[in-house]
């Protein structure tokens, strides 16, 4: 009776198997990182990169673990112990023990504008392997106010506020949020009804009132509201953008009350609620009616940017997961990593990781020349199209994948306290929705091509991607992008008639161009990038809708992954 049985046993070393470096096991990473940013660039970066890899197995993802399978949540506590209003959210100590180590890590300190983008991404990458873990999401809102305060901010507010959001320490630091959702608008921020007004004592001061409906990283020490000024325009011209801080004498909360924490699907540890505005003290980011190019241009579209490489983190868990169990678990007298149906779904889990991180770190490379200020107008305009299609994309793909890994996993993946995935499902899930649901992305760049006409850049930028690849290697590639852009061009014309063609033509293009960047990185990379590149390929592009696959195609791909 004391005898383990050898199902146990297998489960045990699966276990007992996980990597204690996230890095170590992110070869495509570094190869990619050369690819993007250049060997000396990924060199000078790599031991922060490695050392990272470490925290986030040793440290942040057992804290995650013990906050999800305790349910040790976040907690609205809107008065202190003698009856004073504090709205103060209160975390277990595991979660500041994780937020710690994420901002210690440097991943804030990074994003300063000339060369950081890479390095954010990659530490990002790795960070999300515990998938959002309440951890992610007030990172990616402290990157997005960081930049808006650098870019736009007065002088003022840049000398009080950004060191303490690019912070490389978490004592002392400032962590945002960006608080844009209403209740009668969600992603229509032109019907937002917060309304601002000139304080009549302090200079360059306004005073913030109304409710904001979704308020994720509640506890953030600043916020960035959306508000309209008196007399303004209605619509988006009409917003401001504000920079309000949670407290101006450091304990009594500054006009703001919360009215109950949100009880999400995924995300669980992030403490998102809705807030009410009476008169909150605030100073705006830029000009007064810069508002939402503000919340576009800075927030979100730093938070799809990186929305993006969290998604593509997601993936790669999950396929590690997913890869190292089909090594273990026996059934009918073999490991399941032998059954030729397993292995194909396992080869196409990674192929669409390669190919989320391939497009996302070609956009970061649009990032880091932008930040750089070196993007020419191409690049630029394939920036505005890139960061609205890849984050629709990956997060649809991200979804899929862990629900693959949960598959392969059987009835264990659906178990919350047996592997990650169950979390990492419902963050996906998350994701999906986060800074802009795929109908909003897509009519957001339906918009941007009619008025820029982006797509004619967009085509052009394949073409130099492609340029280094052969031309037997881009046929598949340069017949779907002819085909898809000419349905575009009608389709982008129709204007809302277009209907849901616009966004099945949009993820087909979004396929092409992560094909075309993984062909783009097979002339630096070896045998596995080309085989992941051609099943991608085959798989997302082909005319045939029912591909088959060459057996040898697919061991290319796991390569050595089930050894």
């Amino acid at each position: 009776m004391n005898e383990e049985l050898p199902g146990r046993e297998d489960l045990v070393r699966w276990a007992e198997s996980r990597p204690t470096n996230y890095y170590e096991e992110s070869a495509n990473l570094r190869d990619v990182l050369d690819a993007r940013a250049g060997i000396e660039r990924r060199r000078e970066m790599e031991p922060r990169l490695h050392r990272f890899g470490g925290v986030v197995a040793s440290t942040i993802d057992p804290a995650v673990t013990i906050l999800e399978h305790r349910r040790e949540l976040p907690a609205h506590v809107p008065y202190d112990a003698v009856g004073r209003r504090v709205d103060r959210i209160e975390f277990h100590p595991e979660y500041e023990r994780a937020s710690a180590a994420v901002w210690d890590s440097g991943l804030l300190a990074c994003d300063d504008g000339a060369g950081g983008a890479f390095e954010q991404a990659a530490l990002f990458y790795l960070l999300s392997h515990v998938g959002e873990g309440g951890v992610a999401c007030p990172a990616v809102c402290t990157a997005g106010l960081g930049r808006a305060v650098a870019g736009r901010g007065s002088p003022a507010l840049r000398d009080r506020y950004l060191g303490g959001l690019r912070s490389a320490r978490y004592a002392g630091s400032l962590r945002g949020s960006q608080f844009l959702t209403e209740v009668q608008g969600g992603s229509d921020v032109g019907a937002n009804l917060v309304g601002a007004r000139r304080d009549a004592e302090i200079e360059g001061a306004w005073r913030i009132t109304g409710e904001k409906w979704f308020c994720s990283v509640a506890d953030a020490d600043l916020f960035a509201v959306t508000a309209r000024p008196e007399s303004a325009a209605e619509g988006t011209r009409g917003l401001g953008c504000f920079l309000v801080p949670r407290t101006l004498d450091g304990a009594t909360p500054n006009g703001f009350r919360i009215r109950q924490l949100k009880d999400k699907l995924g995300t669980r540890c992030l403490a998102s609620a809705e807030i009410d505005f009476d008169g909150a003290l605030g100073w705006p980011i830029g000009g007064i009616d810069e508002g939402f190019h503000v919340a576009v241009e800075e927030l979100l579209n730093t938070s799809r940017w990186l929305n993006a490489v969290g998604s593509t983190g997601l993936m790669r868990r999950s396929y590690l997961e997913a890869v190292s169990f089909a090594r273990h678990r026996r059934a009918f007298g073999r490991t399941i990593a032998t059954i030729a149906i397993v292995r194909e779904q396992l080869a196409l889990m990674k192929a669409e990781e390669y190919a989320a991180l391939s497009s996302t770190l070609a956009l970061t490379g649009l990032v880091d020349r932008i930040d750089r200020d070196d993007a020419d107008p191409r690049e630029r305009a394939v920036h505005r199209l890139l960061v609205n299609v890849n984050k629709y994309r990956t997060s649809l793909s991200a979804t899929d994948v862990v629900h693959q890994g949960i598959e392969i996993l059987g009835g264990n993946g659906t178990i919350e306290n047996f592997s990650p995935l169950p979390r990492l499902y419902r963050d996906a899930v998350v994701y999906e929705s986060w800074e802009g649901t795929h109908n909003v992305l897509c009519a957001q760049v339906q918009r941007d091509c009619t008025r820029l006409n982006l797509l004619d850049d967009v085509v052009a930028w394949i073409g130099e991607e492609l340029s280094t690849v052969t031309d037997a290697e881009t046929g598949p590639v340069e017949s779907a992008l002819a085909e898809v852009t000419t349905q575009l061009r009608e389709t982008i014309g129709a204007g809302e008639g277009a209907g849901g063609r616009l966004r099945r033509q949009l993820d087909r293009l979004a396929r092409v161009i992560q094909a075309t960047t993984l062909l783009h990185e097979t002339s630096s990379g070896g045998d596995e990038k080309r085989a992941v590149a051609s099943l991608f390929a085959s798989a997302r592009l082909g005319a045939d809708r029912d591909p088959s696959f060459a057996t040898s195609l697919v061991d290319r791909v796991l390569g050595e992954d089930l050894s």
